[in-house]
């Protein structure tokens, strides 16, 4: 704890906001209170609580606070809290974004049906383990990454030699049956709380070719309002589609993109660029242009106008129009290599 003459003192206290609240009721009646901490597992509760109370409050990425060398070999609480104190009383820390309680939880739910996603892949993997284990061929007409109701019946149908193979598959087709149905459900309701909650901005997403309602939903919870961005590389730069840029000595190269970004969120809008190539001519063209190039650069750079092309609905509240002018639609094949 800081005040403006110096460091006060010290020490610990219980992980609650109101015990801190007390204190600085006791000791620092009337005085102007500014707080900060570092985004981590605690969310931000604690920074909606205080910012009621009418206290400044900033949370900042852990990765932006400046630090000397020596910082690196001399790390405790007490080093890290006078470190924050003093940045923040210098107005050298940037804090992030901190979301409404509504649009948290509608975060957090998008994240759970990601983790029921990943929980389906694996239950998927275990069963066709099973079946290479002990022999059993898929037929080709079932091999592929979507499973039918006549795959899950070819599944059931098995004939094992002995009981205790049979009693597994059940048990494992019993798991994949019940995450299945929640995984649906839960891309039911969240495309649902968006229509209901977030109308215009849901369908003007999903305007956009590529960006079908569960993307528009994924949008909208991992970012809220896209009007609070002031550019489209301020928007890109959140979402983590810009490069890595190393400029030195009048030499600049751009390489990999940055691993700073929304994880989920840009894996989901670089896969709808493959749906975008698909559907938009403009979108057509300008693969083609960069026809010979590696193609996982070039669908990066049509994300990169996905992004651009959200923002622009978003703040001009209009629609989007495919271009179909002549000059842009060239009938010619799209070769994709992968």
């Amino acid at each position: 704890m800081r005040t403006d003459i110096g460091d006060h003192k010290s020490f610990t206290m219980p992980p609650d906001c109101e015990a801190l609240y007390n204190y600085v009721e006791s000791n620092f009646p009337g005085y102007q209170v500014a707080i900060t901490y570092e985004a981590g597992c605690c969310g931000f509760s604690a920074a909606r609580y205080f910012l009621n109370l009418g206290w400044e409050v900033l949370v900042v990425n852990p990765s932006d606070i400046p630090r000397m060398d020596k910082q690196q070999y001399q790390k405790t609480d007490t080093i890290d809290c006078r470190n924050l104190s003093k940045q923040l009383k210098a107005d050298q820390l940037k804090g992030i974004y901190v979301p409404g309680e509504d649009q948290d939880q509608l975060k957090s739910l998008l994240r759970q049906r990601a983790e029921i996603t990943k929980q389906l892949r694996s239950v998927k993997a275990q069963i066709k383990s099973l079946l290479l284990y002990h022999g059993h061929q898929i037929p080709d007409q079932f091999d592929n990454p979507n499973w039918s109701k006549d795959f899950i019946h070819w599944l059931s149908s098995i004939r094992w030699t002995y009981e205790p193979g049979k009693i597994c598959m059940e048990s494992k087709l019993r798991i994949y049956a019940m995450i299945h149905k929640e995984h649906l459900q839960l891309a039911n309701l969240l495309r649902s709380y968006c229509r209901t909650h977030y109308k215009k901005d849901y369908y003007l997403l999903k305007s956009i070719p590529g960006i079908g309602g569960y993307l528009a939903s994924a949008i909208l919870a991992e970012i809220g309002d896209l009007r609070r961005f002031g550019s489209e590389t301020e928007l890109a730069s959140y979402i983590g589609v810009i490069p890595v840029m190393r400029n030195s000595g009048g030499t600049e190269s751009m390489q990999r993109v940055t691993p700073r970004c929304r994880a989920l969120l840009r894996s989901y809008i670089i896969e709808s660029a493959w749906v975008a190539l698909r559907l938009d001519p403009v979108m057509q063209n300008y693969y083609r242009k960069h026809a010979g190039k590696n193609p996982k650069s070039i669908i990066i750079k049509i994300a990169r106008k996905l992004i651009n092309r959200m923002l622009s609905v978003i703040k001009n509240e209009t629609p989007y129009q495919i271009n179909t002018t002549k000059e842009q639609i060239k009938k010619q094949p799209i070769k994709q290599n992968n």
